[in-house]
């Protein structure tokens, strides 16, 4: 399997969006749960939220679930995650 985590120039590459900006706890795991399994094994997605909570459920939804958290960052009142899906 090809690691797409990053193009040529180190930036963050991904196949998959989820906008969960102005949805609030349980909104962005809950969608987060759906959108993942639409995406193949290996595949990233990328998530943007704007509940401060995501920065405490996404790492722990990935750890239970077995997905990897490649990146997470703030900017500009956005919190965005990358995150590889698992098997």
């Amino acid at each position: 399997m090809v690691d797409r985590s990053n193009d040529s120039s180190g930036k963050q590459t991904w196949d998959g969006e989820l906008d969960a900006r102005g949805l609030f706890c349980p909104e962005p795991v809950m969608l987060l749960h759906n959108r993942i399994e639409e995406i193949r094994e290996g595949q990233v997605l990328k998530v943007i939220a704007t509940d401060p909570s995501t920065t405490r459920d996404i790492p722990r939804f990935c750890q239970f679930l077995n997905h990897q958290l490649l990146e997470s960052l703030e900017q500009d009142g956005k919190f965005v995650y990358f995150i590889r899906r698992g098997a």
